[in-house]
């Protein structure tokens, strides 16, 4: 009986390794001639045998060598062609990031929408109120995301970002690479409109002619900027579809550093996100805020804050972005920060009017406690009038009583109300009460 056992064991060990044999003779016959050169020449230089699998595919220094050779003998397609059978006949783990960032393109691509379609429903519709600049901007910038956010799920995710090149075909590469292009220009546009959108928001809400002057200048520099990189991006190559069909190297053109064009454009927007910080907040000390309105203007800024860190976290991850020999696996990381980067800042840009909004849904809880009383917040703030009651009574005899009362009416649609400018004023005023409607009474001995 064990003897019967025994020649069982050796029959199906003599039949897996015949059978792996035979796996591993069949990918090396599908190997390209420049590569089954390389292989030969390792394998002889290696103690691994010709039909050894398990060393073959376990011998780092044995692979590190076919690879090297198989870069400097064979073409790119035919590098991707030895990697693909290597890695399949070795059994090695397929990787698939594509599911991950399909889910984040969508997810704040719809959030960012939303924020962006409630600030315009609430100012054209329900209040009746005119669109500022800062309005149309993000309005714009919008309509320029929702392409980005289409292609990252129709054009990025579906060509293979998130997965190794070597397992995709070589049109979807092409694709995969001609998407990336675009996706490129409509990046570098919508960066600079959104700061465009913050920078006329800065416009509405302070008033001074040093800091207008300073944020005019700012517009302009930022607008340079913005069509600068434009441009640049879509003549970066000549012919300009050499950028996607360049990555062969079976196609003749040329291109500009690619590496160079993506560090300056994120450099110099991580520049101006500070500057764009600095301006509200050197503001910040002539401002007197109720304790509501400072923990809004704090939120406000500190998502600014985390879309400069985002933009640092995408600065990192270029540091391989043109050299990179798996693009469709290294350039995740570059567009995923890339997305949350954009959407995050529209969201940012947004929170000042939906403040408003919250403000008259749950007016209790996160309305303002405090009025204006500057010649500066009227003109530029929110507008607002005073209705004015009087009465007299006598109460009692010999006394008579004189009770007078404001009304202070806001406009709902004007989210500047998020900052009030109550210290501009150049003589000082004693303090008005917390309430909406003050009563004062004056009364007179007879």
């Amino acid at each position: 009986m064990r003897t019967l056992i025994s020649l069982l064991l050796l029959l199906l060990a003599w039949s897996a390794n015949t059978a792996a044999q035979g796996s591993l003779l069949s990918a090396i016959d599908q190997l390209p001639p420049c590569a089954l050169e390389c292989l030969s020449t390792a394998i002889t230089a290696s103690p691994c045998g010709l039909t050894n699998q398990t060393c073959i595919c376990t011998n780092q220094q044995l692979q590190s060598s076919v690879e090297t050779c198989v870069l400097k003998s064979c073409t790119v397609k035919q590098g991707l062609t030895t990697k693909n059978i290597t890695m399949t006949t070795c059994g090695a783990p397929i990787r698939n990031k594509t599911g991950i960032y399909r889910t984040i393109s969508i997810t704040l691509g719809v959030i960012s929408a939303v924020c962006v379609l409630l600030r315009l429903f609430y100012k054209l519709v329900l209040t009746m109120g005119e669109l500022g600049l800062d309005d149309c901007f993000i309005g714009i910038t919008l309509i320029d995301g929702v392409p980005s956010t289409i292609i990252n799920v129709r054009g990025m995710a579906a060509n293979g970002l998130g997965k190794d090149i070597w397992t995709l075909s070589f049109p979807t590469i092409t694709n995969f690479v001609r998407w990336f292009y675009i996706l490129e220009v409509l990046y570098f546009s919508q960066v600079s409109l959104l700061k465009l959108s913050l920078l006329f928001f800065y416009l509405r809400i302070f008033p001074g002619k040093p800091v207008r002057r300073l944020i005019w200048a700012t517009i302009i520099f930022n607008t340079l900027y913005g069509v600068a990189f434009v441009l640049t991006a879509i003549f970066q190559c000549r012919p300009i579809s050499f950028y996607w069909n360049s990555w062969d190297a079976e196609h003749s053109g040329h291109c500009i550093n690619i590496n160079a064009l993506g560090w300056a454009n994120a450099t110099i927007s991580i520049v101006l996100d500070i500057w764009m910080l600095a301006i509200p907040m050197s503001q910040l000390i002539h401002l007197k805020l109720a304790w509501k309105k400072k923990v809004g203007v704090a939120m406000m800024f500190c998502v600014g804050t985390f879309v400069t860190i985002v933009s640092i976290l995408r600065l990192q991850s270029l540091v391989h972005f043109a050299n990179s020999s798996n693009p469709t696996w290294d350039q995740w990381d570059i567009n995923n920060w890339s997305t949350v980067e954009i959407n995050v800042g529209v969201i940012c840009a947004c929170m000042p009017a939906i403040r408003v909004i919250l403000v008259r849904l749950f007016p209790k809880a996160l309305g303002s406690t405090r009025n204006a009383t500057n010649q500066y917040y009227a003109k530029y703030g929110s507008h607002s009038r005073a209705v004015g009651h009087g009465t007299s009574t006598a109460s009692q005899p010999g006394v008579i009583t004189y009770t007078k009362t404001f009304e202070v009416q806001h406009g709902d649609h004007d989210e500047t109300r998020l900052v009030q400018m109550d210290d501009l004023s150049p003589t000082p005023k004693e303090p008005r009460s917390n309430s909406s409607e003050v009563s004062l009474y004056e009364r007179s001995q007879i």
